[in-house]
């Protein structure tokens, strides 16, 4: 970095590293399209081009925001099941499943857990949080990115609902489960299969 009239000055790899890139791909498509994103001027030095890191940091700020699927909506204290903080990040809800035992860097600890009868536990994290975790970086389970390998989290949603409504049959219990969260009857069944199984 350079100091100049008093303001630091970036380079692409500099931006690209405290933005968490990796490599200066991006960075290079949000330049090549800055006529359309607004993309902050440079300075061209010697052979380098050079951004003012705190104009470009605002900017780069807010062109993540209106890019990265999240909704920011809402109360920002409101307390947030799962399946809610999935739809928050615009990610699957397996991926939520998955933090679990494998988190990314930055994900947030709940700030409450609850114990279900089927003696798992449900995590509540805050709009708040879930907004500062997609604030501060590219995040796994999007844009392309896999989450982390785990159990699969249908199962343990199929738990939970057979907990929550234990005489319901399988089949009703499916159905609701692939209305609330997506995806085939079948899968769903078989979901509910497994975790009649595990239990």
């Amino acid at each position: 970095m350079k100091t100049i009239d008093g303001r630091l000055y970036a380079t692409r790899a500099e931006l690209s590293e405290r933005a968490g890139y990796k490599g200066e791909a991006t960075l290079r498509n949000l330049w090549a399209d800055r006529e359309d994103n607004e993309h902050p001027p440079a300075r061209r030095i010697d052979r380098a081009l050079y951004w003012d890191l705190e104009v470009w940091e605002r900017w780069h700020a807010e062109h993540r925001r209106q890019h990265n699927g999240v909704d920011y909506s809402g109360s920002p204290d409101e307390e947030l099941p799962p399946a809610v903080q999935a739809k928050v990040l615009g990610i699957s809800v397996s991926a939520i499943s998955h933090y679990r035992e494998n988190p990314p860097p930055g994900w947030p600890a709940p700030v409450r857990e609850e114990e279900l009868e089927s003696g798992r536990t449900r995590e509540y994290r805050t709009r708040r949080q879930l907004w500062a975790y997609a604030d501060a970086g590219p995040r796994a389970g999007a844009a392309g990115r896999k989450p982390a390998k785990g159990p699969d989290p249908r199962v343990a949603l199929a738990a939970e609902a057979l907990a929550a409504a234990p005489d319901r049959k399988a089949g009703e219990v499916a159905a609701a489960l692939a209305e609330q969260h997506g995806g085939g009857l079948s899968t769903w069944k078989r979901a509910v299969t497994e975790a009649r199984r595990q239990d």
